[in-house]
């Protein structure tokens, strides 16, 4: 069996991701696009690496087969495809692309902004069915108007900039940002409430956990002034969709243009997407050529600094370390990892749970 870290890519991507990888003396890249659940189950015990996008399952299954595994990439920001606890258990690494499609889908969300405001979905298909109805589609100026940002990460920043290139007042909410860096990115830090009176549209840039989840809901979307326009291309599940339905047929809240769903493709017969005052898109935040072919790049070359030198990036479990404090701290890791392995084999001596053993040590 081959020595070199061995890399699987189980998902289409640019192939510059596995040009990167080939490139590495320290690393074999296997290439094997529309694998099965059971076919990458079968398959990932003999790799090291392995490389999705948002279609293979790295499931717990998966983590506990993977006898080698000792990293997952993910071309893409996020990682709801990947069991991160289980990965976590296992030691085993996992890095994302967060700032390879940023651009795209901070542009997406101010698209479907401008869409919104200005009715351009229904004025496209009025006219495609022969009508002209000039005066049934009167949208609102965005100059001026104040954008409620929710979420200050890559996007949100990338978000909030262009808006103020648009003369735009901004405020955000972000309860990792302090004020003074809200500051220097010209937008105001306020909290979620003062946030949503505030702002004439709001675009949600967080990601989706358990604090995050249905973070617009009912008594968020009442909070927010009457005629406000909402967009979400972050993730499904942030806005509560039976209460966005509600608010859009109550009037209070006048459209909502959403990139992402709770399920997607959403049910047929869904009454949000067919809502005459929603425009949607089929998830297409990330999807232009640039951005895919950015998030390849970022996630490759991260798996063959890890592969070459150890060097963990962007990892969403696991504390990333600068190359010079690694190589410091590399001996006492190395002694740490010895007395793990000392202690685990001491406590469990042959035919005893170890039990008293641990007591000892306690």
């Amino acid at each position: 069996m081959s020595d070199k870290f061995r890399v699987l890519i189980s998902d289409e991507m640019s192939p510059r991701a596995a040009e990167i990888l080939a490139a590495s003396p320290a690393v074999e890249v296997d290439v094997r696009f529309g694998l099965t659940a059971g076919d990458l189950l079968a398959a990932i015990a003999g790799f090291d690496g392995l490389l999705v996008r948002s279609r293979s399952k790295a499931t717990a299954a998966v983590i506990e087969a993977g006898v080698r595994l000792k990293i997952i990439g993910r071309a893409g920001i996020g990682v709801d495809n990947i069991d991160v606890a289980a990965a976590s258990r296992r030691g085993i690494i996992v890095e994302n692309a967060p700032s390879g499609n940023a651009v795209t889908t901070a542009e997406h969300a101010l698209c479907l902004l401008l869409s919104l405001a200005r009715h351009i979905p229904q004025a496209t298909a009025s006219m495609k069915a022969g009508k002209w109805e000039k005066n049934k589609f009167s949208g609102t100026e965005i100059m001026g108007k104040t954008l409620g940002v929710v979420g200050l990460g890559n996007i949100g920043r990338i978000a909030a900039d262009r808006a103020r290139g648009l003369q735009m007042k901004v405020l955000a909410y972000d309860p990792f940002i302090g004020r003074e860096a809200a500051a220097r990115l010209g937008v105001e830090l306020v909290d979620l409430d003062d946030l949503l009176s505030r702002a004439d549209f709001i675009t949600i840039h967080t990601p989706l956990t358990a604090e995050t989840k249905g973070l617009i809901g009912a008594a968020a979307l009442a909070r927010m002034k009457r005629g406000a326009l909402v967009v979400n291309a972050a993730r499904g599940g942030l806005v509560d969709e039976e209460a966005l339905v509600a608010a859009l047929d109550s009037g209070h809240i006048a459209g909502a243009a959403l990139d992402v769903f709770v399920e997607e493709p959403p049910p047929a017969g869904s009454k949000l997407v067919a809502h005459p005052r929603v425009i949607c898109t089929p998830h297409l935040g990330a999807s232009t050529e640039e951005a895919q072919e950015k998030v390849a790049i970022e996630v490759a070359e991260q798996i063959v600094a890890f592969a070459e030198r150890g060097e963990v990036r962007n990892a969403v479990n696991a504390a990333a370390l600068a190359p010079e404090v690694r190589d410091q701290l590399a001996p006492w890791l190395d002694l740490c990892q010895k007395l793990g392995s000392l202690v685990g084999q001491l406590a469990m001596p042959r035919g005893g749970s170890g039990e008293a053993f641990v007591d000892k040590l306690a």
